[in-house]
C-alpha cells in the first residue's frame, strides 16, 4: 500500500486561515497527476503554525477527500508523547491509513525514550511511520533502535531524513526486507530506492506530482536508465525548492501552477525574488511551465 511517489503535501492558506477548498482541489489533483498517496501535516504541511483544530480538519478533510483512491498517512507527530497519542488516535478514527510520527524535537530523548514513545503510539492500533529527521530534531534513531521497534506489529516503516544510502541496508538487515523505507530527501530517492528503499515522501511533488510518480514508476519496474533521465529533470527543481525553507519553496511552485496561494504563516516569510526565478527557471527546465 505504501510506496511510490507520496507528496508531503502542503497545506494551502487563504487571508490566513486554511483554505479548504483548494486542500480538495489539491488532493483531487495529485489523484489525476498519479501520486500514489498523500502525507498531510507534516513539517512541509506547516503543522508547527497550525492548531490543533486545524490540524485535526486537514487530516479529515483530505482522508475524506482521497476517498480510498490513494493511501493517506496523517502527520502525528509531537514532541509530547501524550499529544502524538492523541494525534494518532485522531488519525485512526477519521480514517487515515498510517501515521507518520516525528522523533521528539527539542527535549532529545534517549534510545530508550525513543522506543517508549514509539511503543505508546503503536498501541493505538494504526500503522506507525517512524519519521527519523536529525537535521531538525537533533536526536537520530539508531538502526539498532529502529530495528527494536519494528519487532512492533504497528511500527511498519521509516521516513528517512539522513540521506544517507548505507542507513538503508543496515535498516533492512535490522528491521527486515518488509518494513517500509520511505524516502525523504527528493535529490537522493533514486540511490535510497537502489538500497532497498521502496518511495519517496516528496517536497517536490508538491509541484511535479506526475513527473515524481513516473520516476518512482520506473524505479518500482527496474529501469534506472529511464529514472536517471527523470533525475536529471528534475534535480533543479529539488535543489530550487530547498533554496530557502523547501515548504515555501514548494508553495510558491504550486501557486504558480494556479493550484494554491504562496501564502505562509510566521515565523516564515514569502520567498526573495531571486529565489522565486530560480524555481521558475527549474520549472522551465522541468517542462512544468513555459
Amino acid at each position: 500500500m505504501f510506496k511510490g511517489s507520496m507528496p508531503a503535501l502542503i497545506t494551502p492558506f487563504a487571508n490566513g486561515a486554511v483554505d479548504f477548498d483548494a486542500l480538495k482541489h489539491l488532493v483531487d489533483w495529485h489523484v489525476e497527476q498519479g501520486s500514489h498517496g498523500l502525507v498531510p501535516m507534516g513539517t512541509t504541511g506547516e503543522s508547527p503554525t497550525l492548531t490543533h483544530d486545524e490540524h485535526d480538519a486537514v487530516v479529515e478533510t483530505v482522508v475524506k477527500a482521497s476517498a480510498g483512491r490513494f493511501p493517506v498517512i496523517a502527520g502525528a507527530g509531537s514532541n509530547n508523547t501524550a499529544e502524538t497519542v492523541r494525534l494518532v488516535e485522531h488519525a485512526k478514527a477519521v480514517g487515515a491509513d498510517a501515521a507518520l510520527v516525528v522523533t521528539p524535537y527539542y527535549n532529545k530523548p534517549t534510545q530508550r525514550g525513543l522506543i517508549a514513545h514509539y511503543l505508546a503510539a503503536a498501541e493505538i492500533g494504526l500503522p506507525i511511520f517512524i519519521y527519523n529527521i536529525p537535521g531538525r530534531s537533533v536526536i537520530d534513531m539508531t538502526p539498532e533502535t529502529m530495528g527494536e521497534l519494528a519487532k512492533h506489529p504497528m511500527i511498519i516503516g521509516v521516513k528517512d531524513s539522513t540521506a544517507d544510502m548505507a542507513r538503508v541496508s543496515q535498516q533492512r538487515a535490522l528491521c527486515g526486507e518488509d518494513f517500509c523505507q520511505m524516502s525523504a530527501e527528493d535529490a537522493s530517492a533514486l540511490g535510497f530506492f537502489a538500497h532497498g528503499g521502496v518511495g519517496c515522501i516528496s517536497v517536490t511533488a508538491n509541484v511535479a506530482p506526475k513527473l515524481c510518480a513516473e520516476f518512482q514508476n520506473a524505479l518500482a519496474a527496474g529501469d534506472y536508465a529511464k529514472a536517471l533521465t527523470y533525475q536529471d529533470k528534475l534535480m533543479p527543481l529539488h535543489e530550487a525548492i530547498f533554496t530557502e525553507p523547501g515548504l515555501i519553496g514548494a508553495k510558491y511552485g504550486a501557486s504558480v501552477l494556479g493550484k494554491c496561494s504562496d501564502e505562509v504563516r510566521l515565523p516564515h516569510v514569502g520567498l526573495e525574488d531571486s529565489t522565486k526565478a530560480k524555481i521558475e527557471a527549474a520549472m522551465r527546465h522541468a517542462g512544468l511551465i513555459n
